[in-house]
């Protein structure tokens, strides 16, 4: 088992095993950034909408059911949603930042085409994990990808699935997870049929990527600690202002120090040495 690291700031990976940060400010800002609208409610929940009206996303900590994040694209603005992503609450918020900063990429290229044409072949959304030396295994239709430790994994069916129940979250078509087995330790993503395959695929990407990220020690959840690796952050590198600064401060002190010793006399002199050693003598002798 890895020794404890210190409560504080630390490095962890991978990725699937670190958390959320608890704060959907990440993924939200991609969005915000290509002139999507924020609006909230009284309750704390988030919600953003596409200037045209046809792409939502819900940051909903106090939403009427598990998923903390919905994104959901429509045709026209009160058209059926056409495909719909969901990120649970211990997600990494890195895998949701990673998907909404693709969307925002392709809504500003083209949205009609990018976001609603013909979807690409299912193999591009995995090879990230392909290519990562994730195992694949398949019991058709289905396929699987499994990530080394076996502590997170991806799962693709290829049955025909109604829409309702898609939309409902009765049955997925695309299926990420990573963490051990528990409560706010395992965490979920679902895609459902209509997703562009690239969005997938930029979710992917960030999901096997072994780049250690940031945390706080204790948003680590528990049972992923040990199966981690956790490592405090190394201390900041200084930059040229921080070493001019410190030079600066080390020549006012030297300044100080030889002004305050000019101006110390000493306690006493050569001269005085004698008549102080003879009085010295004198009595002893009288003694």
């Amino acid at each position: 088992m890895p020794s404890r690291p210190p409560d504080g700031d630390v490095l962890v990976s991978p990725l699937y095993l670190a958390g959320s940060t608890h704060t959907g400010d990440p993924a939200l800002q991609p969005l915000l950034d290509c002139g999507f609208g924020l609006t909230g409610d009284e309750y704390g929940n988030v919600y953003v909408n596409s200037p045209d009206q046809r792409f939502r996303l819900g940051y909903m900590p106090e939403g009427p059911d598990d998923p903390l994040w919905k994104i959901t694209a429509q045709r026209t603005p009160f058209a059926e949603p056409e495909w719909m992503a969901t990120f649970d609450s211990p997600t990494p918020t890195e895998l949701v930042s990673a998907f909404t900063s693709t969307l925002a990429a392709h809504y500003q290229h083209d949205p009609n085409t990018d976001l609603f044409g013909p979807s690409s072949p299912a193999q591009e959304a995995w090879l990230p994990l392909k290519n990562a030396g994730w195992r694949h295994s398949s019991a058709r239709p289905t396929t699987f990808f499994t990530a080394p430790d076996e502590l997170a994994g991806l799962t693709h069916s290829g049955r025909f699935l109604p829409r309702q129940d898609e939309l409902r979250g009765e049955r997925q078509r695309w299926l990420l997870w990573g963490g051990e087995d528990g409560y706010l330790e395992r965490w979920y993503a679902t895609f459902t049929s209509g997703v562009p395959t690239a969005l997938i695929a930029a979710t992917a990407t960030r999901l096997a990527d072994p780049n250690p990220v940031l945390r706080y020690e204790r948003e680590v959840p528990s049972r992923n600690r040990c199966a981690a690796h956790m490592r405090p952050t190394p201390p900041p590198t200084p930059t040229p202002l921080d070493v001019r600064r410190v030079a600066a401060a080390r020549a006012r002190s030297l300044s100080v120090h030889q002004a305050a010793a000019h101006q110390v006399e000493p306690v006493t002199s050569s001269a005085t040495l004698p008549t102080l050693q003879h009085g010295w003598r004198s009595a002893a002798t009288r003694i």
